[in-house]
């Protein structure tokens, strides 16, 4: 039986940098969230996310196929992202490796069980957090910095130490350096999990 190993953290936290990593040099599979925000330049859509409409997520969510949502009120509108059990996810072929939030977190932990679900929170000084979002978003073809700031503060409350330990999440993984952080990471998921 795999598990899944579940990357949390706050926007510009170098989660996303995490994830590729560990799919593409351990041999993790990738849970592929969907969502109804826009494509970023550089995403790919069933690789990065599964990019649909709001008629797409209506569709799925009637259907029963709908596992875990969260709505952002972006300054755009409303952009959701949701994990859905469209058959990808086999634990018999191995482990697998999503990202989110403590409160995704939790409903997929109540859906596939405890003992299946691994998380691994990467925290960053918020000041470096700040500095690494605006580099990424300049680099964007449409800067969207208003969206930027709301993100970083909406991370205070979605990422609160009291949604932290409800969640149950006490290890913690600093990314003050990418390779070291990394080495961590490889070295609790080698260790079988031995707790948080």
């Amino acid at each position: 039986m795999g598990h899944i190993y579940y990357m949390m953290g706050k926007s510009a936290s170098g989660k996303d940098s995490f994830y590729k990593k560990l799919i593409e040099e351990d041999k993790l599979k990738s849970i592929v969230i969907y969502t109804t925000r826009p494509i970023r330049s550089g995403e790919k859509d069933g690789v990065d996310y599964h990019f649909t409409d709001e008629a797409g997520y209506n569709k799925l969510l009637e259907a029963g196929k709908v596992i875990e949502e969260r709505v952002y009120p972006s300054a755009h509108g409303p952009w959701i992202y949701f994990t859905v059990d469209d058959g990808s996810i086999d634990l018999s072929k191995g482990d697998y490796i999503g990202i989110g939030t403590p409160e995704s977190y939790l409903r997929l932990k109540e859906y596939f069980g405890e003992s299946v679900i691994r998380p691994l929170y990467i925290e960053v000084e918020d000041g470096e957090r700040l500095d690494r979002a605006l580099r990424r978003e300049r680099s964007e073809a449409k800067p969207r910095y208003r969206e930027m700031c709301r993100r970083f503060l909406a991370d205070c409350d979605d990422f609160s130490e009291e949604k932290l330990e409800a969640a149950g999440i006490r290890r913690r993984f600093e990314n003050r350096d990418f390779n070291e952080c990394l080495s961590e990471i490889r070295e609790y998921i080698a260790d079988g999990y031995k707790g948080q």
